[in-house]
């Protein structure tokens, strides 16, 4: 590609959110990123087909974003060319009575890809320092904590802490992961969620609750920001990508991709002189069958 959308929005240094375009103001033409995604989905699944083979690594991709902002269609265009029996998604909504009598983080591991695979979190770990920093009396779900006065700052230190000791493990045991968060406007997400209400077919995806949490809109941003400026490390990036043309941010999450499997030295595995023997063996026999 003529420009590397992975170094351009990888987060480096101090992050702000107010300063990160949510629009592409790039010479890329809608037309062009179309045609352009058709040719890297086919890199992709070369690349997923290399994964499984090596069978030694595994990625995670952790997608996070606003209401609308277009998670399920991005994970539709840039994965639906894939293998599917090496790639999961995992969509996490609210936890249930059994994953809330387990820490925040059991429920994630659990859906973590095995080596070989692919795995998608469509939100993730990071709602636990998002929406549960919003409304922090959500967290007294979890039956450890009595009052919302817990809270604190310590308290939000020390999940960060265990969101980054979570990621460290699994990148010393053979996951990488990309953090990608899509950076919707708030103008846009209105005309998306007027969209979802105009159209008949697109009906079901509103949901009455997406009001009350657009008007915290600007919590969520001041969430999301200090969530990625305490969490983005070398070992675990994120990537703030505009998401409004939901084209771009599709070309521009399978660069991402795309760049970071490459990265992985995936290699394809080598057969034994004794494999080869017994290879070579098999092409004759079914060569002089009759």
């Amino acid at each position: 590609m003529d420009t590397n959308f992975s170094d351009d929005f990888l987060v480096k240094g101090k992050f702000s959110i107010k300063k990160a375009s949510t629009q592409y103001k790039g010479k890329l033409t809608k037309e062009e990123g179309e045609q352009l995604l058709i040719l890297e989905k086919v890199k992709l699944r070369e690349l997923q087909e290399k994964l499984y083979s090596d069978g030694s690594k595994s990625l995670l991709v952790v997608l996070q974003a606003m209401d609308a902002a277009g998670k399920d269609s991005l994970i539709e265009h840039v994965f639906g060319g894939v293998n599917p029996q090496g790639c999961n998604v995992t969509s996490f909504k609210t936890p249930n009575p059994k994953e809330y009598s387990h820490d925040f983080l059991w429920r994630h591991y659990l859906a973590l890809p095995s080596k070989g695979m692919i795995g998608i979190f469509n939100r993730s770990h990071y709602e636990s320092v998002l929406v549960c920093k919003v409304h922090p009396e959500y967290n007294l779900n979890e039956k450890t904590w009595k009052s919302v006065k817990n809270f604190d700052e310590k308290f939000w230190k020390n999940r960060y802490d265990s969101i980054k000791n979570f990621e460290k493990h699994l990148i010393d045991n053979g996951t990488t992961i990309v953090k990608i968060f899509l950076h919707v406007s708030k103008d846009e997400q209105k005309k998306r969620l007027l969209d979802r209400i105009n159209e008949q077919e697109k009906n079901w995806k509103f949901s009455a609750a997406d009001l009350p949490e657009r008007a915290l809109f600007s919590k969520y941003m001041d969430c999301y920001e200090e969530a990625i400026n305490e969490t983005a490390k070398d070992y675990a990036p994120w990537y703030v990508i505009p998401a409004d043309d939901k084209w771009f941010a599709r070309v521009a999450a399978i660069q991402i991709i795309i760049d970071t499997l490459e990265k992985m030295d995936l290699q394809y595995p080598q057969l034994s002189k004794e494999d080869r023997k017994d290879l070579e063996e098999a092409k004759k026999q079914l060569e002089n069958e009759k």
